[in-house]
């Protein structure tokens, strides 16, 4: 498969944290001024914490992706992948789904298990939300926030994050695209009918959890309810051929379903 050349250098890419609130009202940089106790002042509600890796350029509004990270959590596998999409001409966020339970990264299978069963997915799709609403702020005082290009949003999801993405595709009005690498397929025909944007699902051969029935299922009702979904199979593939530190990790089936996600995208995510 071609690979798209890159529009910046990995040298090009800046990253900050981030923390907000999870409703998806923000304060200010004004209210902040004004507020003497904004830094100390423990918050009423959940926050969002993450990560965003943008072009360091000026004069230049972007689009943005969303990307939702599997079950090991927030992993420097992540951020990498995160920091290379940036380097297409996207202002790339990644929120820790963990934060509410403390932020979690391991390398243990077991342990990644125990997380992903802990995390509450409806609070998750609250988080996610809030990603969409942080980017759509343009906050006055927040330079960066200036350069991202309203609604004009896609999204990322990897193993755990992938199940999560393609719920996020029935759950947000103005997504544009939606691509799952992996992940489970939600077996109630309501998602694959409510779809609000195109979705690409790019699914290992082998997969325990979802079976060619499954996928055929999934792809009719959307289809038979008028929604766009396509499909990619890596027949040979086992569940976490995506992470670089297992064993069953296949380097060109993710180059290939990375340069996918970056065609499929492309066409649909709203340039400025």
């Amino acid at each position: 498969m071609t690979q798209q050349e890159t529009a910046y250098s990995l040298d090009q890419i800046g990253y900050t944290t981030l923390r907000f609130n999870s409703t998806g009202i923000f304060e200010t940089h004004k209210d902040m001024m004004v507020d003497p106790y904004a830094e100390t002042r423990m918050h009423k509600v959940p926050q969002v914490e993450g990560i965003q890796y943008a072009p360091q350029i000026t004069g230049k509004i972007l689009p943005a992706l969303v990307v939702l990270h599997d079950q090991w959590g927030l992993t420097t596998h992540i951020q990498d992948l995160a920091k290379g999409l940036a380097c297409h001409g996207y202002i790339v966020m990644i929120p820790n789904l963990y934060g509410r339970i403390g932020g979690m990264v391991t390398a243990n299978a077991e342990v990644a298990e125990a997380l992903r069963e802990k995390l509450n997915e409806q609070q998750a799709l609250q988080d996610v939300s809030a990603c969409f609403e942080y980017l759509n702020t343009n906050i006055a005082e927040d330079t960066l926030l200036e350069r991202t290009v309203r609604n004009g949003h896609g999204i990322l999801g990897i193993g755990m994050g992938g199940t999560l993405a393609i719920k996020v595709a029935a759950h947000r009005r103005r997504l544009q695209a939606a691509v799952a690498i992996g992940g489970t397929l939600p077996t109630e025909p309501a998602t694959a009918q409510g779809l609000y944007c195109p979705l690409l699902l790019q699914q290992p051969g082998q997969s325990p959890t979802t079976s060619p029935e499954d996928l055929g299922n999934f792809c009719q009702t959307a289809k038979d309810a008028g929604k766009k979904v396509e499909l990619q199979t890596y027949d040979d593939a086992s569940p976490e051929f995506w992470h670089p530190h297992s064993s069953q990790y296949r380097e060109t089936d993710m180059a290939n379903a990375l340069q996918r996600s970056l065609d499929f995208m492309g066409s649909l995510v709203k340039k400025a």
